[in-house]
């Protein structure tokens, strides 16, 4: 089961930062077990979300260079609130650092300006191609639907086009 824990991308500047939301909705069926009687975005789903801004900001900065963005690294990771049915968590990706395979970030996602959750955040990138020549045409497939899904996810939202 994939969950794609974002629904939009409000902002965006190449190589420093994104902010996207993600709406908590009762409908979503993990909030039945995550608790029947108080109902919260679990924490890993909060550190989720982080996660895919951050690898949406490498993505668009990158125009795409790299079909895996992953997490490498979790640390300092704070949970400040919970979010519940109802409300919006904001979630704000700032660039530290890049190296070859690495991107560092801080994060922090907050509920109408209370901050719910804060940290930092490695993520690698590569390509299938990178271990093996023949997966080039799974690079280009996995490419081509993360495209799809910027489209719907900007859609609305000034991205600034990369930098030369």
């Amino acid at each position: 089961m994939q969950f794609w824990l974002l629904d939009r991308i409000c902002s965006y500047e190449p190589g420093k930062e994104l902010t996207a939301v993600k709406n908590v909705s009762l409908a979503e069926e993990y909030l039945a077990d995550h608790f029947p009687e108080f109902p919260v975005l679990p924490g890993v789903f909060m550190l989720e979300a982080a996660t895919q801004a951050g690898a949406w900001l490498v993505r668009l900065s990158e125009d795409y260079a790299h079909s895996i963005v992953v997490l490498h690294e979790a640390r300092a990771v704070k949970y400040a609130d919970f979010v519940t049915p109802g409300q919006t968590l904001e979630v704000r990706v700032e660039q530290t650092k890049s190296d070859q395979r690495y991107v560092s970030l801080k994060f922090q996602g907050e509920v109408a300006g209370q901050v719910s959750v804060s940290g930092r955040l490695t993520l690698e990138r590569y390509n299938l191609t990178d271990a093996d020549p023949s997966q080039a045409g799974l690079d280009g497939r996995m490419i081509a639907v993360q495209r799809e899904k910027a489209e719907l996810l900007t859609r609305g939202t000034p991205v600034a086009p990369v930098a030369s």
